[in-house]
Protein backbone atom coordinates (compact mmCIF):
# COMPACT_ATOMS: atom_id res chain seq x y z
CA UNK A 1 0.00 0.00 0.00
CA UNK A 2 3.12 2.34 0.67
CA UNK A 3 4.44 1.62 -2.66
CA UNK A 4 1.70 2.71 -4.32
CA UNK A 5 0.43 5.89 -2.33
CA UNK A 6 4.37 6.84 -3.22
CA UNK A 7 3.91 5.94 -6.84
CA UNK A 8 1.17 7.86 -7.29
CA UNK A 9 2.20 10.90 -5.45
CA UNK A 10 5.83 10.47 -7.96
CA UNK A 11 3.71 10.61 -10.98
CA UNK A 12 1.36 13.68 -9.57
CA UNK A 13 4.34 15.26 -8.26
CA UNK A 14 6.03 15.09 -11.75
CA UNK A 15 2.92 15.96 -13.75
CA UNK A 16 2.75 19.05 -11.75
CA UNK A 17 6.18 20.15 -12.46
CA UNK A 18 5.90 19.51 -16.07
CA UNK A 19 2.46 21.41 -16.16
CA UNK A 20 4.11 24.53 -14.37
CA UNK A 21 7.04 24.64 -16.78
CA UNK A 22 4.79 24.46 -19.83
CA UNK A 23 2.68 27.35 -18.18
CA UNK A 24 5.65 29.69 -17.28
CA UNK A 25 7.05 29.21 -21.01
CA UNK A 26 3.99 30.18 -22.62
CA UNK A 27 2.16 32.69 -20.84
CA UNK A 28 2.56 36.26 -21.92
CA UNK A 29 2.63 39.59 -19.27
CA UNK A 30 1.07 42.02 -20.22
CA UNK A 31 -0.36 45.08 -18.70
CA UNK A 32 -4.11 45.28 -18.72
CA UNK A 33 -5.78 47.58 -20.64
CA UNK A 34 -9.01 48.13 -23.08
CA UNK A 35 -6.85 49.01 -25.72
CA UNK A 36 -4.26 47.24 -28.38
CA UNK A 37 -1.37 46.25 -26.41
CA UNK A 38 1.70 45.44 -28.35
CA UNK A 39 2.32 41.62 -28.79
CA UNK A 40 5.16 39.93 -29.99
CA UNK A 41 4.57 37.88 -33.69
CA UNK A 42 5.99 36.06 -35.83
CA UNK A 43 6.69 39.11 -38.11
CA UNK A 44 10.02 40.49 -38.54
CA UNK A 45 11.14 44.11 -39.71
CA UNK A 46 14.85 45.39 -39.54
CA UNK A 47 13.99 49.33 -40.02
CA UNK A 48 13.55 51.30 -37.12
CA UNK A 49 10.12 52.75 -36.43
CA UNK A 50 11.28 55.32 -34.29
CA UNK A 51 13.91 57.07 -32.15
CA UNK A 52 14.65 57.83 -28.26
CA UNK A 53 16.05 61.30 -27.68
CA UNK A 54 17.19 62.68 -24.79
CA UNK A 55 19.39 65.65 -25.06
CA UNK A 56 20.06 66.26 -21.52
CA UNK A 57 22.57 62.49 -21.20
CA UNK A 58 23.22 62.24 -25.00
CA UNK A 59 21.32 59.76 -25.58
CA UNK A 60 19.81 59.45 -29.07
CA UNK A 61 18.94 55.69 -30.05
CA UNK A 62 17.48 53.98 -32.64
CA UNK A 63 13.50 51.89 -31.96
CA UNK A 64 13.12 48.82 -33.59
CA UNK A 65 9.25 47.43 -33.72
CA UNK A 66 8.22 45.30 -30.81
CA UNK A 67 8.28 42.41 -33.58
CA UNK A 68 11.50 42.83 -34.30
CA UNK A 69 14.95 40.81 -33.78
CA UNK A 70 16.86 44.25 -33.06
CA UNK A 71 14.60 45.02 -30.34
CA UNK A 72 16.33 43.78 -27.39
CA UNK A 73 19.09 44.74 -24.68
CA UNK A 74 21.49 43.02 -25.83
CA UNK A 75 21.71 45.30 -29.03
CA UNK A 76 19.55 48.43 -28.49
CA UNK A 77 17.13 50.09 -26.91
CA UNK A 78 14.23 48.22 -26.59
CA UNK A 79 10.66 48.64 -26.51
CA UNK A 80 9.25 46.54 -24.16
CA UNK A 81 6.33 43.66 -23.80
CA UNK A 82 3.25 45.43 -22.59
CA UNK A 83 3.63 48.58 -23.94
CA UNK A 84 0.56 50.47 -25.60
CA UNK A 85 1.24 52.72 -28.44
CA UNK A 86 1.50 56.35 -27.93
CA UNK A 87 -1.11 57.50 -30.45
CA UNK A 88 -3.72 55.30 -28.08
CA UNK A 89 -5.76 57.51 -25.34
CA UNK A 90 -3.91 55.22 -22.63
CA UNK A 91 -0.81 55.12 -23.84
CA UNK A 92 2.31 53.37 -21.78
CA UNK A 93 5.31 52.97 -23.42
CA UNK A 94 8.34 50.89 -21.55
CA UNK A 95 11.62 51.30 -22.88
CA UNK A 96 14.81 49.24 -21.23
CA UNK A 97 18.55 49.59 -21.71
CA UNK A 98 21.47 48.60 -20.55
CA UNK A 99 23.67 50.76 -17.78
CA UNK A 100 26.84 50.21 -17.02
CA UNK A 101 30.36 50.87 -19.24
CA UNK A 102 29.95 48.45 -21.87
CA UNK A 103 29.08 49.69 -25.50
CA UNK A 104 25.44 48.41 -25.42
CA UNK A 105 24.90 50.60 -22.05
CA UNK A 106 22.76 53.30 -23.63
CA UNK A 107 20.95 54.27 -19.91
CA UNK A 108 24.32 54.39 -18.41
CA UNK A 109 23.79 57.94 -17.38
CA UNK A 110 19.71 57.58 -16.98
CA UNK A 111 20.21 58.61 -13.06
CA UNK A 112 21.36 62.18 -14.08
CA UNK A 113 17.58 62.69 -15.00
CA UNK A 114 15.55 65.36 -12.92
CA UNK A 115 12.16 65.30 -12.31
CA UNK A 116 10.74 68.38 -15.18
CA UNK A 117 13.92 67.02 -18.11
CA UNK A 118 12.87 66.60 -21.28
CA UNK A 119 12.51 63.07 -23.15
CA UNK A 120 11.57 63.18 -26.74
CA UNK A 121 9.92 59.94 -28.48
CA UNK A 122 9.94 60.05 -32.22
CA UNK A 123 7.54 57.01 -32.81
CA UNK A 124 5.99 55.92 -36.06
CA UNK A 125 7.12 59.55 -37.64
CA UNK A 126 5.35 61.49 -34.83
CA UNK A 127 7.16 63.41 -32.21
CA UNK A 128 5.89 62.99 -28.47
CA UNK A 129 7.25 65.49 -26.27
CA UNK A 130 7.38 63.43 -22.26
CA UNK A 131 8.29 65.63 -18.77
CA UNK A 132 9.59 63.35 -16.04
CA UNK A 133 7.30 62.93 -13.21
CA UNK A 134 8.76 60.64 -10.80
CA UNK A 135 12.14 59.01 -10.11
CA UNK A 136 12.48 55.64 -7.90
CA UNK A 137 14.10 52.20 -7.71
CA UNK A 138 12.22 49.42 -7.90
CA UNK A 139 13.06 45.20 -6.77
CA UNK A 140 14.91 43.68 -9.72
CA UNK A 141 12.25 41.18 -10.24
CA UNK A 142 10.62 41.13 -14.11
CA UNK A 143 8.03 43.89 -13.56
CA UNK A 144 7.38 47.19 -13.33
CA UNK A 145 4.99 48.47 -10.79
CA UNK A 146 3.59 51.75 -12.06
CA UNK A 147 0.29 53.68 -11.10
CA UNK A 148 -1.63 55.11 -14.02
CA UNK A 149 -0.86 58.27 -12.74
CA UNK A 150 -1.78 59.48 -16.47
CA UNK A 151 -3.62 58.99 -19.27
CA UNK A 152 -0.32 58.99 -22.24
CA UNK A 153 2.88 57.85 -20.24
CA UNK A 154 6.70 57.12 -21.31
CA UNK A 155 8.41 55.28 -18.71
CA UNK A 156 12.06 53.84 -18.59
CA UNK A 157 13.92 51.68 -17.10
CA UNK A 158 17.52 50.00 -16.17
CA UNK A 159 19.90 48.44 -13.58
CA UNK A 160 20.07 50.94 -10.61
CA UNK A 161 23.85 51.80 -10.21
CA UNK A 162 23.83 51.96 -6.73
CA UNK A 163 21.91 48.44 -5.88
CA UNK A 164 22.49 45.49 -7.39
CA UNK A 165 18.97 43.80 -6.86
CA UNK A 166 17.24 47.03 -7.90
CA UNK A 167 16.18 48.60 -10.93
CA UNK A 168 16.41 52.31 -11.59
CA UNK A 169 12.47 53.81 -13.44
CA UNK A 170 11.68 57.19 -14.73
CA UNK A 171 8.29 57.80 -15.50
CA UNK A 172 7.07 60.69 -17.42
CA UNK A 173 4.20 62.32 -18.64
CA UNK A 174 3.17 63.64 -22.90
CA UNK A 175 3.74 67.37 -22.67
CA UNK A 176 2.91 67.61 -26.25
CA UNK A 177 2.84 65.69 -29.18
CA UNK A 178 3.22 66.80 -33.24
CA UNK A 179 3.61 65.25 -36.82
Amino acid sequence: MFKKLLFVTIILFTYLIICNLIYNTTKEKHIISNNLLMTKTPIETDKPIGKLVINKININNKLYSINSKHNNVEENVTILDGSIEPSNTDSIMFIAAHSGTSNISYFKDLNKLNINDNITLIYKNIKYNYIVTNIWEDNKDGYININKDYKKQLVLTTCSPLHSNKQLIINSKLKESNN
